[in-house]
């Protein structure tokens, strides 16, 4: 049984536990401020919240096994080079500033005390030494593709999933939007593109099929089976079972539009998703909140609805909304309303934590 979840909100980071009876809110940090994100690193304990302040910026914490937070170093853009004329792919200028953390995961076992971050406007950074310091990684910032990327739901490019290869650390994946998969095999010397098959449901065909202009939403990559990954794209939902190399099309009821995505930790054709009707409208079908499952590798899916509002339901899932514990067993979803419910039977049905939470970003089981 999974141990606890931390809830990044709008107003603030909760420790999520669970008593004999219920799963309840045992702690809150950083109250009124707008936590973006938070991560637990299994190595060793160690936690990161990420706060944007706003007019006053982006801060990153850090709370070490049994401490309190402290503030540690954030992840920082190089002055721009006078003169350089840097566009993205909608001809806007690029601000070489940090705007908002978008990803932290941590690196292989092998490298005990680093962690990678993904940031607007599309920068990937790693840590070597739990956040005290950070290195941009060049190669992918200089990369002239990087100037093809477009701005999704947000005005502009980030970096939102960090795919780290349990079979090799120095293997990376990354999910932009909008510029599709990259990845690199010699932990970030060089880089390639990597969505191919990934395609759009209406435009040009040269533009829908364009890998550096794909729009996933989150990517997840199996741990049981690593060859093979999900992606709620803003299309869609694609699969690869050859480490990316190709990517096909998966259909679901009621929709394939949504954000989150997780994958059973040892069973890669089990995966789950939270459908809602796509572009201006992002509410779930009907008014009906449901989380869809494959347990076939997308063949079929089943709607989970079983504790979940079936009337006048309008939650937005965000992209890091939805988590699985290592067990496979249980799921936590927080939702835009400051809904969190938690599943502990693989979503057959779900039990409400609160409804009085701020805007969830982001969970994450601990």
């Amino acid at each position: 049984m999974a141990q606890g979840i931390l809830v990044s909100t709008r107003k603030g980071l909760f420790e999520i536990g669970r008593n004999r009876t219920a799963w309840t809110v045992k702690e809150s940090f950083f109250l009124g401020d707008n936590v973006s994100l938070a991560l637990h690193d299994p190595r060793d304990g160690t936690d990161y919240a990420t706060i944007n302040h706003g007019h006053f910026g982006v801060k990153l914490h850090r709370r070490l096994k049994g401490k309190k937070w402290v503030e540690v170093a954030t992840p920082k853009y190089p002055e721009k080079p006078e003169g350089l004329v840097d566009l993205d792919g909608w001809g806007k200028p690029v601000k070489w500033t940090t705007q908002m953390i978008w990803a932290l995961e941590t690196a292989g076992r092998d490298k005990p005390n680093s962690i990678w971050c993904g940031t607007m406007p599309g920068g990937l950074f790693r840590s070597s030494d739990r956040g005290e310091t950070w290195e941009l990684m060049e190669s992918l910032w200089r990369h002239p593709d990087r100037n093809k990327w477009l701005g999704g739901g947000a005005d502009i490019p980030g970096i939102h999933s960090i795919c780290v290869d349990p079979r090799d650390s120095n293997t990376v994946r990354l999910a932009v939007s909008c510029g599709g998969v990259w990845v690199t095999h010699d932990n970030g010397v060089t880089w390639a593109q990597s969505a191919h098959g990934m395609k759009f449901d209406n435009g040009p065909k040269s533009e829908v099929e364009s890998p550096d202009g794909q729009d996933p939403h989150m990517m997840v990559q199996s741990p049981s089976e690593p060859k093979k990954f999900w992606v709620q794209h803003h299309a869609g939902i694609f699969k690869s079972v050859n480490d990316g190399k190709k990517w096909t099309a998966v259909k679901a009821k009621p929709s394939s539009f949504g954000f989150g995505v997780v994958v059973h930790p040892q069973d890669a054709d089990t995966a789950w998703f939270v459908p809602g009707i796509k572009d201006e409208k992002r509410i779930p079908v009907d008014g009906a909140l449901v989380v869809t499952r494959t347990r076939d590798g997308g063949k079929t899916f089943k709607s989970l609805k079983k504790g979940l509002p079936q009337k006048n339901a309008y939650d937005v899932v965000f992209r890091h909304g939805l988590a699985i514990d290592d067990g496979g067993q249980c799921l936590v979803m927080g939702s835009s309303t400051g809904n969190l419910w938690v599943s502990e039977n693989q979503g057959d049905s779900w039990q409400m934590v609160s409804g009085t939470l701020p805007q969830i970003y982001a969970v994450r089981w601990a």
